[in-house]
């Protein structure tokens, strides 16, 4: 109220690493945060604060309100982690050391070289993301959204390297439910070569049930082209439907269910996927703050490789994270966080068989 917001902040800060469910001094936080004119961070307590079960009807209509005006007038988001990450299997490679080919009717054993199987390493990792929101009217949006993963290993073959961007309108059909179409761009660079470069449309629904159910649809189509296996090149389509619900005082539960299919070059590289992945992130006492999140996928392939004989590609696909970072420690504006995920390939084929652990030490910050 003396109007030394930085020592709010620091001070609301302080209860809530050990207090995480003090809804009060989580609306005073989100306060002081949107009167410093960081909305995202505001946007975020006022959200956790709205899913508390005793709020008077009064303080629920105004954090709502308070949600809105943030969404509305937050024009610009840029978040950046630096870090280095230990990985078992850095090429996503088999474990295997010879696998069997058709050679006619027989099958005969043939030695993989070390690039086609599983191999460890430490990468430096960077990763970048930023959306810019721009008046065009009273309820539309110009949406610009981009991404960025950096990934650079000790010479040059798995170094890996992907970037999106996304522009187009968002049009707010009410004040619960917005769309938005894109145009969408994307590029891969693998080993320093250009493993895949492509773009089409992106249409995004959002909308919130009640003051702590949000649901998306988002579904995308786009065509790719690359340098590193021209079976590869072709249309990629996509839809993925999302929810993420307030639970408790200080987490937030997510779903998504997604499909997948894809008409490439080559009818071998063609195919289905079908998956679903949950998640739950929470702010812990100490200052941490959590999240772990597991997942699963079926794909099949339309065809099969002549390669291994008669037998389409089938997987099963299982991935799992685990994530704690500390808040309560903040230089120049970065927190630390450690983060661990397991993936693991279960397929049909022994060459697409792989299992990977990377364990990734980063600072983030949240501008």
């Amino acid at each position: 109220e003396g109007g030394d917001l930085v020592t709010a902040v620091k001070e609301f800060r302080k209860i809530l690493e050990n207090q995480p469910g003090q809804t009060r001094v989580r609306l005073e936080l989100a306060r002081a945060l949107m009167l410093q004119g960081k909305k995202g961070a505001a946007d975020y307590h006022f959200r956790l604060a709205q899913g508390a079960d005793d709020l008077p009807p009064e303080i629920a209509a105004t954090i709502k309100a308070s949600r809105r005006l943030l969404h509305d007038s937050r024009e610009f988001a840029f978040n950046v982690d630096v870090g280095f990450a230990p990985d078992s299997n850095i090429t996503n490679g088999t474990a295997a050391e010879t696998i069997d080919i058709a050679f006619g009717n027989d099958r005969i054993p043939l030695t993989l070289d070390s690039q086609a199987r599983q191999k460890s390493g430490i990468g430096q990792t960077i990763g970048l993301s930023a959306t810019a929101r721009l008046a065009l009217g009273e309820e539309t949006r110009l949406l610009i959204e981009s991404n960025g993963n950096l990934v650079n290993y000790k010479g040059k073959a798995s170094d890996d390297f992907f970037g999106q961007i996304a522009v187009g309108p968002e049009f707010k059909l009410s004040d619960d439910t917005r769309l938005s179409v894109q145009a969408i761009g994307n590029q891969r660079f693998y080993g320093g070569k250009n493993a895949l470069r492509g773009g089409g449309l992106r249409s995004s629904l959002t909308h919130v049930f009640g003051d702590d159910t949000r649901a998306g649809l988002t579904i995308d189509a786009r065509r790719n082209q690359s340098a590193l296996n021209a079976g590869n090149s072709g249309w990629q389509m996509g839809a993925t439907a999302t929810a993420e619900r307030v639970i408790g005082k200080s987490a937030i539960a997510s779903a998504a269910a997604f499909a997948r299919r894809d008409l490439l070059k080559l009818a071998a590289y063609s195919g289905k996927e079908f998956g679903v992945n949950l998640g739950v992130g929470a702010e812990l006492p100490l200052g941490l703050v959590g999240g772990i999140s597991g997942g699963v996928s079926r794909a099949t392939y339309d065809a099969p490789l002549q390669l291994f004989g008669n037998a389409a590609r089938k997987d099963w696909r299982f991935n799992a994270r685990a994530q704690i970072g500390l808040r309560s420690i903040r230089l120049l504006g970065f927190s630390p966080s450690i983060t661990y995920n397991f993936s693991r390939v279960q397929s049909n084929l022994t060459l697409y068989k792989s299992q990977r652990h990377r364990v990734q030490f980063a600072v983030a910050r949240y501008f």
